[in-house]
């Protein structure tokens, strides 16, 4: 027989250290044939023990390579010119990036095929195999890094009276049934790659910082950090009618909490860059990165219906409490606003999903009186419900009451309705 070597073909006079990497490059690539007895002049030279040597290829298919590749690889005995000649045929995986066993996914664990060679893959080719043999979804697919610790992750499960063994994370879908860590995983871990980015700014537009923030981590750390900046700059204003006392934060504490939910939970995760929160003086906007899913437009949203970019990201968030059920959470941050005139705005783009949350106590900042608030409201809106008053003034019914009485007695505004129908109007 004529050997001869080439992309598909490898000659071994022995088996040697090297001989694991020919059979990962093959399953990473196209097939290929690796002949055992042979010099690389195409010589036969044969093997002493061909059973031994057939058991020894096979240990290290079974204990050297991972994923599994048994099912892709056969090891047969051949005779040429009365010599023992042992053929590897390796077949392309279902599961590449295939790699060595202690050496992990990386540069110098994972090879491929390069003209008669077999040669380190990179980081990013490494990455495309990811994708292509697990499929889009970044949540499940292998996590380039397999040394993850979970500290946070843990202490959070734990305060929550959740196990968090290993048993728990396939489960949960943080590893994978060949033993691997997925990307979910990465992102709970203590070597998260994303991180959230803060700006607070003075006024209302880029041209002066105040603070700067970042935070980094498992993506529950920075939720965590974030939150507790937000509510920082969420502050309390009060209210006084007679003796009456009433509070009134600038947003609500919902509305931020479930606007950076959902920038964790369903951004884009194959993007590299940050999340971002930008506080200026009269709102907050939340950007993640990633439009829409495909298929779903911004009505689909604001009407509850939800397909998750992330499932198994936003699972293990509604096990550990932070999201109630997949849909509401734009919802209920519109609901959070129903009283004032100014509503959140929810922006998406190709590439990213902008969430701006208006200040409620603007008007109160401006120095106007109760009427005088009204007023402006009414312009704005068109028509306004008792209801959107007591939220405008941040009062309760009777104070609001008042208010609208005086100003019906001064003829500046209209009553249409009746019951909980009736609207206020400016007078014409």
């Amino acid at each position: 027989m004529e050997y001869k070597e080439s992309y598909t073909v490898e000659l071994k006079r022995e088996i040697n250290a090297d001989f694991k990497k020919e059979i990962i490059a093959f399953a990473n690539s196209d097939d290929g044939e690796i002949f055992v007895g042979v010099d690389r002049d195409g010589t036969a030279v044969g093997v002493d023990n061909a059973e031994r040597v057939m058991e020894q290829i096979s240990n290290m298919i079974r204990d050297g390579i991972r994923p599994d590749l048994t099912a892709y690889t056969s090891i047969n005995e051949e005779e040429d010119n009365g010599k023992a000649v042992i053929k590897v045929n390796v077949l392309r995986g279902a599961k590449r990036p295939y790699h060595l066993t202690d050496k992990g996914l990386k540069p110098n664990g994972v090879f491929i095929r390069h003209g008669v060679s077999s040669v380190p893959a990179t980081d990013e080719l490494i990455r495309e195999m990811l994708r292509e043999s697990d499929g889009t979804a970044f949540d499940r697919s292998r996590c380039l890094n397999q040394e993850l610790t979970f500290s946070y992750a843990e202490q959070y499960f734990a305060a929550m009276k959740l196990p968090f063994g290993d048993s728990n994370k396939r489960t949960l879908n943080l590893i994978d049934s060949d033993g691997y860590y997925t990307n979910t995983a990465l992102l709970l871990s203590d070597q998260c790659e994303h991180n959230i980015k803060c700006a607070v700014y003075e006024g209302t537009g880029k041209t002066k910082f105040k603070m700067r923030k970042e935070f980094f981590g498992s993506v529950l750390k920075q939720m965590d950090e974030a939150y507790d900046l937000l509510s920082l700059n969420n502050n309390l204003n009060s209210t006084i009618t007679g003796l009456r006392r009433t509070d009134h934060p600038d947003y609500p504490p919902y509305a931020l909490r479930e606007a950076l939910l959902n920038a964790i939970v369903h951004r884009d995760y194959d993007y590299s860059g940050s999340t971002l929160i930008n506080i200026y003086d009269d709102r907050i906007e939340f950007v993640s990165l990633g439009g829409l899913v495909k298929g779903l437009t911004i009505q689909d949203v604001m009407s509850g219906i939800s397909q998750s970019r992330n499932p198994v990201l936003a699972n293990v968030f509604y096990r550990l409490e932070l999201i109630e059920s997949y849909g509401t959470g734009i919802r209920r941050i519109i609901e959070s606003y129903e009283d004032h005139p100014e509503k959140p705005s929810f922006a998406p783009a190709p590439a990213s999903f902008v969430v701006t949350l208006p200040k409620m106590s603007r008007y109160e900042e401006d120095g106007m009186s109760d009427t005088e608030k009204i007023l402006t409201a009414i312009e704005k809106k068109g028509q306004i419900s008792r209801k959107e008053i007591e939220g405008i003034l941040g009062v309760s019914k009777y104070p609001a009451i008042r208010a609208v009485n005086e100003l019906l007695a001064e003829n500046k505004i209209i009553k249409t309705g009746a019951g909980p129908a009736v609207r206020y109007r400016l007078q014409k």
